[in-house]
This record gives structure tokens, sequence and C-alpha cells, in this order.
């Protein structure tokens, strides 16, 4: 298998349990905490501004209603992405990807960077996004890992950026996706660790691939999965796991 710089633990949307996700204060406690890796979730605005948002509507953890697609990034700026998860955070925005680049890049952090494209907007959203990490991670000593749900987002940044290394998502992997990894080009499996057997690690392995495995909150789980081989466990449980597996960060 090739060179793989990444650690095995991932801080979960940035700041996992312990603070809003996918917000430039998650992503500043996640590495603070000694993570050296963030994943988090990026999308498009109406306006083309790569911005880190999960769901396709705004009221779970914002202030905002309905769609996140439909308004420009002056707007989207203004919302509240912090109260929702406690009075400590209120206020919190939801940030830029450029903004997050440079604080991951600041304390010389790596990026799984998920395109979390809108319906309709998957090949765009992954061009974009795509062009966006070169620029932001221009020089780097690591690359971020791209990574999507979205087989039209994946192929997109493969086209537009053909150098990042990328990641296919899927819960529990078939004989579909094995092709897929293939014609994509992937450095990684990334798949639900319910899904996980000793099998599917040396396929995985056999591919000249890394297998990744989301989201493992139980660090005996954790212990599992790290014993049959896993390459890496994105998490919320970010105090118990830097704790458990301080050398894993």
């Amino acid at each position: 298998m090739n060179p793989w710089p990444y650690p095995r633990l991932f801080a979960h949307r940035g700041g996992g349990s312990h603070a809003p996700e996918n917000t430039l204060a998650a992503v500043r406690l996640g590495l603070s905490l000694g993570y050296r890796a963030c994943e988090f979730d990026v999308k498009l605005s109406a306006d083309g501004e790569p911005w880190l948002m999960h769901d396709s509507t705004l009221e779970r953890t914002s202030d905002g209603r309905g769609s996140a697609g439909v308004a420009d990034w002056a707007a989207l700026s203004r919302l509240d992405a912090g109260t929702w998860h406690s009075a400590s955070f209120a206020g919190e925005p939801p940030p830029r990807l450029e903004a997050v680049a440079r604080a991951i890049r600041a304390s010389d952090g790596m990026a799984n960077v998920e395109i979390k494209p809108m319906p309709g907007r998957e090949g765009e959203t992954g061009r974009v996004v795509a062009q966006a990490c070169v620029r932001l991670w221009q020089s780097a000593a690591e690359p971020p890992l791209l990574s999507s749900f979205s087989r039209e987002s994946l192929e997109a940044a493969r086209a537009a950026a053909p150098d990042l290394p990328r990641g296919w998502l899927v819960e529990t992997p078939g004989e579909e996706d094995f092709a897929f990894l293939d014609a994509v080009g992937a450095a990684s499996l990334h798949c639900s660790h319910k899904a996980v057997t000793p099998s599917l690690v040396a396929r995985v392995h056999a591919g000249g691939r890394r297998l990744l495995a989301w989201t493992v909150n139980d660090p005996g789980r954790a212990e599992d999965l790290l014993a049959l081989g896993v390459d890496g466990l994105f998490t919320d449980s970010l105090l118990v796991f830097a704790g458990r597996f301080p050398d894993y960060r």
C-alpha cells in the first residue's frame, strides 16, 4: 500500500459532541485536544461559496429555516450555528471552508473534507470544493482527503483535482462499491463501523487501499476495530478517546 499520512483518529465534524458541529469553534477544539486530523462537511451556498454544514436543511444546527442551498453566503454567514449546542457557543457563525483551512494549517493539522452536495448540485459541488482545496492547501505538507457519498461529486473532484486523495463513503460496502473504488481511483473506503469484518479489512488492503470506519464512540469497539487493522476511526468522543488512545491522534 502507498504511504498513509493520516492519523488513526479523526475528530468527527471538528469537535465531536463537545462543540457545535462544523464550526470554526469545533475545529479549534478538536485541534486543541491534540487531534491532528479533523473531518467536516462542505456544501455550496446559492452563490457558490464552500461552507460547512451537514444537513440539507438549516433547522437542526442553526437558527435558520428551510433549505441550506437557497441562500447566498452573506445571509448564511449571519446565522447562529452555536446556540443549539449550548449557551457557551451562542452566536457562533457557520464558517467558510477558507477559514477552516487556515485554522487547520496554522496548527499543522490535517483534514478529511467530506463533500456534502445539495440535491442537483453534486457535480458542481465536487468540482468547486476540490478546486478550493487545491488552492487552500497549496504547498501543505499533507493534502486534504476528499470524501463523499455522492459518486458524481467524487468523480467531479477527481477531474478537477486528480492529485488529491479520495475516499468513497458507503454504509455497507457491496460489489458495486469495490468497482467504483477502482473507477474513481480512491485511496480509501469509509464505511459504518457496523459493517467492518476481518474479510472486509483484508479485501480493502489487498486492493492497496485504507479502510476508515465511522462513527465510533465506544472505546471497546475502537480497540476491536484497530486490532482488526482498520486504518482510521471517526469519533465524537474526543475527550475519552484522547485519554484512551493518545498515540493514535
